[in-house]
């Protein structure tokens, strides 16, 4: 935690928040970890998960009018599938949590969101799947690494 100091000139304390991009892949045990975290540090977990979403400036208003329901179905799967769980998990280790879901970019969204809450920690889950694309096109755990201004933690 951070100290600051209060109107009568007292330290205050000033809660950390932690970022942590959860995929809802509990394989990663990135959001046990931040809890965990959160838990010792008396921190706060902004869970933050990405439907990563690109316009489409060359469709009709047909296919965007569909798209824009396929959109909200996402969304509201992803609330009862992830993003309510997660929350649920969270405060049954009595960690106070608040969760976002977004469109676009993962890592420039974790990073921007971050930076908005002035969160003092970013966690991630270490990205599987195939060894070669991670090499050739990166990946989530190390454009944050190289992106984030804040410490990330990359849990396995």
């Amino acid at each position: 935690m951070s100290g600051a100091e209060s109107a009568e000139g007292a330290p205050t304390m000033i809660e950390e928040i932690y970022v942590v991009a959860f995929e809802g892949d509990e394989r990663h045990h990135v959001l046990d970890y931040a809890t965990e975290q959160a838990k010792k540090s008396g921190a706060r977990l902004h869970i933050l998960h990405v439907l990563e979403w690109s316009p489409y400036a060359f469709l009709t208003p047909e296919e965007l009018e569909e798209r824009h329901g396929r959109r909200k179905d996402e969304l509201a799967r992803a609330h009862s599938a992830i993003m309510g769980p997660a929350l649920q998990r969270v405060a049954a280790a009595d960690v106070s949590a608040e969760g976002e879901i977004r469109y676009g970019q993962v890592v420039e969204l974790v990073c921007d969101t971050a930076e908005k809450l002035g969160a003092s920690m970013i966690f991630v889950g270490r990205a599987g799947g195939n060894a070669l694309g991670a090499r050739i096109f990166g990946s989530v755990p190390l454009g944050l690494a190289q992106a984030a201004t804040v410490p990330t933690v990359i849990v396995p």
